[in-house]
């Protein structure tokens, strides 16, 4: 077989921690300061998928999205009663 080049940087153990990262600050967003702990978990996300932790660092990047914009939600509907 022919040995294909790749551009793809292989994964590694910041690329791993930092979607970790990503992951925990997406569930902060929700329970404590949607605004901060999303942007700090997209950052994070996508700096973990760029090192190579391509799946899930861009799944944290959405997380922490959803999770900001859930919390943002949260917070509306408790400071609206």
């Amino acid at each position: 077989m022919a040995d294909v080049p790749t551009t793809a940087r292989p994964r590694s153990n910041a690329a791993r921690i930092l979607t970790i990262v990503g992951f925990v600050f997406a569930v902060l967003a929700l329970l404590l300061n949607p605004i901060i702990f999303g942007v700090l978990g997209v950052i994070a996300g996508i700096v973990g998928a760029v090192l190579g932790d391509k799946p899930l660092g861009w799944y944290a990047a959405a997380a922490s999205v959803a999770g900001a914009i859930i919390g943002i939600v949260i917070a509306a509907a408790l400071l609206n009663n």
